[in-house]
């Protein structure tokens, strides 16, 4: 069952999305491609990735409430990050029959958001480890 977000929950999303989406919007607003493979997707994606990864571990260790997931990990990582865009890019580089470049955009998008995630995680971690 699905259950609506409350009014404090919908104020954490809506400011979440707001900042992940101007972010987004100021990071990829003039392409910026590596030969004719666009990147600036893959930013947002790999940002927002490290960003949840080390979120993951802060929300953990530091016991926080639901309404900052709802701030950071679903609002503000939701509205930067971009599998729409990603998947658009991919697309085209399929129309465009660069075959090489569309294997690479889905495998540096993919595996270096992973990577991020892992990344974000341990790096926190070790952050975390050594404050205590």
């Amino acid at each position: 069952m699905i259950i609506p977000p409350k009014g404090i929950e919908i104020a954490f999303l809506a400011v979440g999305g707001l900042g992940g989406t101007f972010l987004r919007y100021g990071i990829t607003k003039s392409p910026l491609l590596l030969g004719t493979l666009p990147v600036n997707v893959l930013i947002v994606n790999v940002i927002g990735s490290f960003i949840l990864g080390a979120f993951a571990i802060l929300s953990q260790q530091w016991n926080l409430d639901q309404k900052f997931a709802m701030l950071i990990a679903i609002g503000f990582c939701g509205g930067l990050t971009t599998m729409s865009s990603f998947a658009m890019d991919t697309s085209n580089l399929i129309n465009d029959r660069q075959y090489s470049l569309m294997t690479i955009n889905i495998i540096t998008n993919v595996g270096l958001s992973l990577g991020a995630i892992f990344g974000g995680r341990a790096l926190t971690s070790v952050i975390l480890g050594g404050l205590k």
